[in-house]
């Protein structure tokens, strides 16, 4: 039953992971909890560390499709393990935006009449927010089109599957051991959040944005959930990861690992 537990390892890992993830969105958005964006980004990276460390004896730790993806398509997995990862981490990622909504649901109601937020209508974003990512907030004051947004979340992903690959492969000599790898992993996603969130609050991660994404929708954030009717969403935080992902594997097999390979000693930093 090997698929059964690494499905099972997926999905409690993504769990996890979203959990913590959005859950310091939500405290941050109803109570004013955290006074910057490295304290979110810090959330993120350690709640991805954890999930890690929780689940990889069951299956890869992927916990992210376009990571799938990326090792698929450079032979590291078998593609047909594909359904089994994919609807897993999508799984995950909803059960934890579901878990988030009903434990704060009292407190997003009183956010909501303490500011006059009818749920489902343009202001609204403010509290979905919480649960899906959005590049053109109302209110936000930078100005991010579709396509720069599309670019920031592969540029991100991109950065984010290369660095997996470098810290996890036997290749690389630089890499730290095995139980300091995901510590290493959970740091980066922390640095590219404080890269990329200021332009599309970061996703990275198909299931943590489609996920709990559909748990805004199904209660009551409606068009709120999903404002961009001409796809733009889907774009910017599934397509957008996923090519990311896909020219990070191929640029680490075909130029990247190729190199490391053909040096089997350490460098000579000395010169000597």
């Amino acid at each position: 039953m090997r698929l059964s537990k690494e499905f099972k390892g997926e999905t409690l890992g993504t769990f996890m992971l979203v959990l913590f993830g959005c859950g310091s969105v939500a405290v941050s958005v109803l109570f004013n909890a955290h006074q910057g964006l490295m304290q979110i980004a810090l959330a993120w990276g350690i709640g991805v560390t954890l999930s890690i460390y929780l689940t990889r004896h069951l299956s890869c730790a992927h916990l992210n499709p376009a990571v799938t993806i990326a090792m698929v398509i450079s032979k590291r997995m078998v593609a047909k393990k594909l359904p089994v990862y994919l609807s897993a981490q999508f799984l995950g990622a909803f059960l934890a935006g579901l878990a988030i909504y009903l434990l704060f649901s009292p407190s997003i109601s009183a956010f909501e009449n303490a500011h006059s937020i009818v749920r489902g209508s343009v202001e609204s974003v403010q509290t979905a927010k919480m649960f899906g990512e959005y590049y053109a907030a109302p209110g936000s004051t930078s100005v991010v089109s579709l396509p720069l947004a599309i670019g920031a979340e592969a540029f991100g992903t991109f950065l984010l599957v290369l660095m997996i690959f470098a810290l996890t492969e036997g290749c690389n000599l630089g890499r730290p051991s095995d139980a300091l790898a995901p510590l290493f992993i959970g740091l980066t996603v922390s640095l590219i959040i404080c890269l990329i969130a200021p332009l599309t609050q970061a996703g990275l991660n198909p299931a943590r944005d489609f996920g709990p994404r559909m748990v805004a929708w199904i209660f009551g954030w409606k068009s709120a959930a999903f404002p961009d009717q001409s796809g733009g969403f889907f774009l910017v935080y599934i397509l957008g990861p996923i090519v990311g992902a896909m020219l990070a594997s191929l640029f680490f097999v075909f130029a990247f690992e190729p190199t490391m390979k053909g040096s089997s000693e350490k460098c000579d930093c000395e010169g000597k």
